[in-house]
C-alpha cells in the first residue's frame, strides 16, 4: 500500500519520538502477550499424551472417564493428585508457565492467603487464595479490550455526531447543543449505583451504560472542525459541481478533522482503563471473581498487611496509563503540523 508523503512525515516524526516508540512497542507486547492468556495461565494443561490417544484441555472440555472407565463422568480436575497419577504413568501432562487459572484457588499454600510472592507463585496470593500473577494477565486483557472497544465505538459516534453538527449547523446545531449539555449533566454514577441494584453488570451491560455518556469527549473537536471547513473554497466548489452532501463531509472535511481527533485516542483510551478500574474497585463493575485490575486495588486496600498486592496494582495500572500517555504525546506531535522530521518546531 502506497503511503502519501504527509503520512511518511507523520511516521518519521513518531519513529523519532524515542520515548513515545518504545512505549508503544512494549505496550503491543504485553497486550499481545495477554491475549494469550489462556496458554500462559491456565490450570489445564496445554497438552497431553494418554494410552497414544492426544488431548488438548486448554481449547477442549473433558470428562474424567475419558481417562478410564474406572473414573467418574465428571468434568476433569486435572489437579487431582489421582487423575494426575493416572496420566502420568500412562503418558504425560505439557502445563503452561503458570499452572494456575484467574479463578484457580491455591489449596495446599504454605501459609494462610494472601501468601507472600514465592518461586511458585511469583507475586504472591490474594486474600482468596488465587494466585495474582495470573488475575494481572487476565486483568490487563480484559481492561486493554475494555478500553479500545470503549474508545473505538465512542469516538466513531461522536465522530458522526459532531461532523453533523457542524456541518449543518444553524437549528441542528443549536437542538444538538442544548441535548448534549443536558446529557452531560447527567449523575453517571447514580445511574450506575440504580443500575447494579437491579441487574448484575457485566463487559457488556456496562460497554453500553459508559457509551451513553462517553461519545461527547470528540463531539465538540468534529464540531468546531467542520463549522470551520464547511465553508472553505473547495468545500463550496464541491456543492456548487452537485456533489452530495454526505460525500462532501466523508471525502473533504473528515480526513481534516480526524487529525485532531486522533491525537486524542491514546489519551481516551488511558480514560476507559481508568473508569473500568474506578468502577471495580467500588465494587460496581464486572462480577464478583473476573479478573480486574480494579478489584487489585481494592484488595490491596483491604489487606495492608500484604503490601505486594497495593504495589503490584499501583505498577501494573500506573505502568498502563503512562505507557498510553507517552504514545499519545508521540502521536500528538506526530500530527502537529509545526513539527519538522526530527521532532523539533
Amino acid at each position: 500500500m502506497r503511503i502519501s508523503p504527509l503520512n511518511r512525515r507523520r511516521l518519521a516524526i513518531f519513529r523519532s519520538h524515542s520515548r513515545g516508540l518504545w512505549s508503544f512497542r512494549i505496550f503491543m507486547v504485553l497486550f499481545l502477550v495477554s491475549l494469550f492468556a489462556e496458554f500462559i495461565a491456565n490450570d489445564r494443561p496445554l497438552l497431553i499424551r494418554y494410552d497414544g490417544n492426544w488431548y488438548v484441555p486448554v481449547m477442549k472440555d473433558y470428562a474424567e472417564d475419558a481417562f478410564g472407565d474406572d473414573m467418574m463422568p465428571l468434568a476433569a480436575d486435572y489437579t487431582d493428585p489421582g487423575l494426575a497419577k493416572r496420566i502420568n504413568d500412562h503418558g504425560w501432562m505439557l502445563w503452561p508457565p503458570i499452572p494456575f487459572g484467574y479463578a484457580t484457588v491455591i489449596k495446599n499454600l504454605d501459609e494462610p492467603a494472601p501468601a507472600h510472592p514465592s518461586w511458585r507463585n511469583l507475586l504472591g496470593t490474594d486474600d482468596q487464595a488465587r494466585d495474582v500473577l495470573a488475575r494481572v494477565i487476565y486483568g490487563f486483557r480484559v481492561s486493554v479490550l475494555f478500553g479500545f472497544t470503549l474508545t473505538a465505538i465512542s469516538s466513531a459516534i461522536g465522530v458522526a455526531a459532531g461532523a453533523v453538527q457542524g456541518f449543518y449547523g444553524g437549528l441542528v446545531d443549536l437542538l444538538f447543543q442544548r441535548f448534549i449539555e443536558v446529557w452531560s449533566g447527567m449523575p453517571q454514577l447514580y445511574l450506575l449505583i440504580i443500575l447494579a441494584s437491579i441487574i448484575t453488570p457485566s463487559f457488556w451491560i456496562l460497554l453500553v451504560f459508559l457509551l451513553l455518556f462517553s461519545w461527547m469527549a470528540l463531539t465538540g473537536v468534529v464540531r468546531a472542525e467542520f463549522l470551520r471547513g464547511r465553508n472553505l473554497e473547495y468545500v463550496r466548489a464541491a456543492k456548487a459541481l452537485g456533489v452530495s452532501n454526505v460525500s462532501v463531509m466523508v471525502r473533504h472535511i473528515l480526513p481534516n478533522a480526524m487529525v485532531a481527533t486522533l491525537t486524542f485516542l491514546p489519551f481516551t483510551l488511558s480514560g476507559s482503563v481508568t473508569i473500568l478500574a474506578s468502577l471495580d474497585f467500588l465494587g460496581f463493575g464486572l462480577p464478583v471473581g473476573s479478573p480486574s485490575l480494579g478489584e487489585l486495588v481494592s484488595q490491596g486496600k483491604e489487606n495492608l498487611q500484604a503490601p505486594w498486592l497495593g504495589i503490584t496494582a499501583f505498577l501494573v495500572l500506573g505502568g498502563t496509563l503512562t505507557l498510553l500517555t507517552f504514545v499519545g504525546e508521540a502521536v500528538r506531535d506526530a500530527f502537529d503540523p509545526r513539527r519538522g522530521p526530527v521532532g523539533k518546531r
